[in-house]
């Protein structure tokens, strides 16, 4: 079976997972996390670099993350970036020491992240749906070639489809997770 990778399928949808898990960590809850601060570039030494590239990112509190910067050069630069990524925060420096309090999420705020979540996941379902047909399509084309059996394609299109389930499942499950975790006061 030239053209059925179900390794290939079956990592395609974990993938699709993955990507969702991975936009879910840039949604504020109102809690704390140093993957919030990822998009945040600072321009020092002539080049747009990463935070993560220029001081140690903590979280000292739940509503809490500090920015400790290497080069007390870079702490302004550092401050700025912060301010003006569009994220809503408010650093505030002492020093090479950065807080950025996070603030509360209103109920409005809470509602509208829970349906971008939600379209993350449908997006995330949409994809795995997508690799379905992919494997699907293989499955006749080798049964309209005669490379395989009713029989092998009854079966694989079985596991292609339990496949999709727990895929789907998963994408299900996290949304929850991450549903609860928005709307929690």
């Amino acid at each position: 079976m030239a053209d059925l990778d179900i390794d290939d399928i079956e990592r395609r949808m974990h993938k699709a997972v993955d990507v969702l898990k991975h936009e879910f960590s840039g949604l504020r809850t109102g809690r704390a996390t140093i993957s919030m601060l990822d998009p945040v570039r600072v321009d020092v030494y002539g080049s747009s670099m990463p935070l993560n590239q220029v001081g140690t990112i903590s979280v000292p509190e739940p509503r809490m993350i500090s920015v400790q910067v290497w080069d007390k050069s870079n702490a302004k630069a550092v401050e700025k970036a912060i301010a003006s990524s569009g994220l809503g925060l408010n650093p505030q420096a002492d020093g090479q020491l950065i807080r950025i309090p996070i603030p509360e999420l209103n109920e409005q705020r809470r509602k509208e992240l829970s349906k971008v979540a939600g379209q993350y996941a449908e997006q995330a379902r949409v994809a795995v749906r997508g690799v379905r047909r992919d494997g699907m399509d293989s499955l006749k084309k080798l049964e309209k070639d005669h490379e395989i059996g009713e029989d092998d394609v009854k079966m694989w299109q079985e596991e292609i489809q339990r496949l999709t389930d727990e895929s789907i499942k998963r994408i299900d499950d996290a949304l929850a997770q991450k549903s609860k975790e928005i709307m929690q006061v």
